[in-house]
């Protein structure tokens, strides 16, 4: 390396709309991110002229935009994106092929998704002045059958994304746990999969635990809910992380996890917590998280900077042009409805939902310097998304001097110690 490499990233991109000429907001950023060497964004979207056919589950919202918009984070100045997400599969395989495509066009550095689980999990390379940069990303909050699969001797892998499944079990007392027994042996809850484990297509349940259909119970003390990542999952990861570290000066994971703590939204789930420290201790330089479109606290973990979640960067689901027939199904309209009808009756016509959340308006957009593999300036800058305007106008991102974003972040981090001030320029200084 010559000298520090300098990075900006931002969080969820859903990008459903095309910029405005000359947006000044707009500009301002640009200017920011362009004075770094690396550039991230995490892409929300699925990008196509409606190749795709919709999957009978989506994220939340199927999120299909005009192509175009990648020109426009193309504007912001971004180099690097990721593509495992929520809703990397809206659009199933069609779609994830035609996004692929459309970002490949425009020379993104990409990852997280592929033709399969060795494309999906393989590492991205962005070449810098000062260095060279990897990017390894995947989610843990995905549909099954959107995991990307390996290829086999006679066999194609399966297309999708880098996952990382999740392992829970909720822990109970003895008398719970006997309580339990009795309920699944009267509602034979569990026939289907006592029946398939005899007939040999499951194999045999581990005997220190209890499935009561879906959920697994351990008895123990605490009582609580545990997860953890999937072994295999977290080896592969860890794998690529050590080839990376090998192969570039900086190693960057994105992770895409809604998955919480209890029901605290800004609260990262105990396996996100226990990954990030597994990825940085095999030699990443820095995770960044994205997914439950709000903010969540920063931790420096061995000197190397985590952020569990960025929040929103742009936010536009309520934009979208089109939506398959399941999601008029879902909020019982029939097929003389519109958009604007399935987005009313979704919100309840204005009254609840994201929408109506001043935390997912408002964020962060870190810049930070990394030499010699050490973390020496790490500052935060704020940004909102136009929370009191109409829902199809709100969703673009700019600077802000609304101190009270820093200081909610503040709170967030304060658990993991990190210290976090802010200067005169209302900018947060991170302590490093």
């Amino acid at each position: 390396m010559t000298g520090p490499i300098t990075l900006t990233a931002a969080g969820d991109c859903f990008i459903t709309r095309r910029l405005p000429e000359k947006a000044p907001q707009a500009a301002a950023l640009q200017r920011f991110f362009m004075q770094a060497d690396v550039r991230f964004a995490n892409l929300e979207v699925t990008t196509h002229n409606r190749e795709g056919i919709p999957s009978p589950v989506s994220g939340g919202t199927w999120a299909m935009a005009d192509p175009g918009v990648l020109d426009d984070l193309s504007f912001y100045g971004f180099n690097m994106l990721n593509g495992a997400t929520n809703h990397a599969l809206d659009y199933l395989y069609g779609g994830l092929h035609a996004t692929e495509e459309q970002v490949k066009k425009r020379d993104f550095v990409y990852a997280g998704t592929g033709a399969n689980l060795a494309d999906a999990s393989a590492p991205s390379y962005l070449e810098t002045p000062n260095g060279r940069v990897a990017l390894i990303a995947c989610t843990s909050t995905f549909f099954d059958f959107w995991a990307a699969g390996d290829q086999g001797r006679d066999m194609a892998g399966r297309p999708g994304v880098n996952p990382v499944r999740v392992q829970t079990v909720h822990r109970v007392s003895r008398e719970d746990m006997e309580a339990l027994r009795r309920v699944a042996q009267k509602t034979d809850v569990n026939a289907d999969t006592n029946l398939a484990v005899k007939e040999g297509f499951l194999p045999p349940q581990d005997d220190k635990r209890l499935k009561v259909g879906n959920l697994s119970f351990e008895e123990g003390s605490p009582s609580g809910t545990y997860r953890s990542p999937h072994p295999t999952d977290k080896d592969r990861l860890l794998r690529k992380v050590k080839e990376a570290r090998r192969q570039a000066d900086i190693v960057l994971v994105s992770i895409h996890s809604h998955e919480m703590d209890g029901e605290d939204k800004a609260a990262p789930a105990d396996f996100h917590k226990d990954l990030a420290h597994a990825l940085v201790d095999a030699g990443a330089d820095s995770i960044i998280s994205h997914g439950p479109h709000i903010l969540r606290g920063i931790e420096l973990y061995q000197g190397k900077p985590v952020f569990y979640s960025l929040g929103n960067f742009i936010f536009q689901n309520d934009s979208v042009t089109h939506l398959p027939p399941d999601f008029y199904e879902k909020y019982s309209l029939d097929d003389k409805a519109g958009i604007a009808d399935a987005l009313d009756i979704r919100s309840d016509y204005g009254r609840k939902g994201l929408g109506v959340n001043p935390d997912v308006w408002r964020s962060v957009v870190p810049y930070w310097e990394m030499e010699n593999g050490r973390l020496t300036k790490l500052t935060l800058h704020p940004i909102e998304l136009g929370f009191h305007l109409p829902r199809y106008r709100k969703g673009w991102p700019g600077f802000t001097g609304d101190q009270s974003i820093l200081e909610h972040l503040q709170e967030l981090s304060a658990p993991f110690g990190t210290k976090i001030t802010i200067n005169k320029n209302g900018a947060g200084e991170v302590q490093v």
